[in-house]
């Protein structure tokens, strides 16, 4: 959070929204974010923290990364072929020479989801209320129900839920810090073939609650022949270090997808 301006962007919640990037490969992730990093007055929210070279960081983290798995949640959240999937992943990765490391979810976790949800709603409800009050209908169903759930919400709750946040964001923090990364299904269920929905964002709110960074890889495809990935997670503003255990799990997995239809 804070790296990449959102000036232009159309907020759902100013203090949980960040702008992803969509490439090929993470090489490609890095050069991409080298060029849209740093500071910008037009985004009160964009940090003042140095831009590295991320490129040089990268190939500086090119040994085989030191791995945090956790089962705990994401085995009983994901469907039974993504988690045989990601621990197939994982299996593949200390084959290749990765450390791998069993860790124990924070206790703030269990309140994590209800605070994101709480702040989302409710600085959804802030930002779009006068546009609610006149073009209700052309919000989508889902947006305008959260927006509307957010206009219900007393202000002291939302406070605790952000004071909520903060104690999860230090306690994430310290959990990787174990580690090099930490891996992670990126979604429970593979992609969805309904194009109405981008699916479960539920195993991306851990890192959008706490505003630490995560490179999602494709790692596969599902009986149905739908995408399956991993997503591993950083600490905050070691981009570098992350892109770098993303770029050694790129090779060793070897996985090259092409979208359907195409070679």
């Amino acid at each position: 959070y804070g790296r990449i301006s959102r000036y232009g962007v159309v907020p759902v919640s100013w203090s949980l929204d960040h702008v992803g990037i969509l490439v090929r490969t993470v090489e490609d992730a890095a050069l991409m974010l080298q060029v849209i990093s740093g500071e910008d007055i037009n985004d009160p929210g964009s940090s003042n923290e140095p831009v590295p070279d991320f490129i040089k960081q990268m190939a500086g983290h090119s040994q085989p990364p030191r791995i945090g798995i956790v089962s705990e949640y994401y085995s009983d959240k994901s469907t039974p072929e993504v988690w045989a999937h990601t621990q197939e992943v994982t299996k593949r990765l200390a084959a290749a020479g990765a450390e791998i490391v069993e860790l124990g979810l924070p206790g703030s976790f269990k309140s994590a989801h209800s605070a994101q949800r709480i702040v989302m709603n409710v600085e959804c409800a802030a930002f779009h209320e006068q546009f609610h009050a006149t073009q209700a209908e052309d919000y989508g169903p889902r947006v305008r129900s959260g927006m509307e759930m957010g206009m219900l919400v007393p202000a002291t709750k939302y406070l605790q839920a952000q004071r909520l946040r903060r104690q999860f964001r230090q306690d994430m923090v310290q959990m990787v810090m174990q580690v090099d990364v930490v891996l992670t299904p990126t979604t429970p269920a593979p992609a969805p073939r309904d194009r109405n929905t981008t699916g479960d964002a539920s195993f991306q709110v851990p890192w959008t609650t706490s505003g630490l960074p995560t490179v999602t890889l494709p790692s596969g495809l599902s009986e149905d022949g739908m995408p399956l990935a991993v997503q591993l997670g950083g600490l905050p503003f070691e981009e570098g270090k992350l892109l770098g255990a993303a770029k050694w799990c790129e090779t060793a997995l070897g996985v090259r997808l092409s979208p359907p239809n195409y070679s």
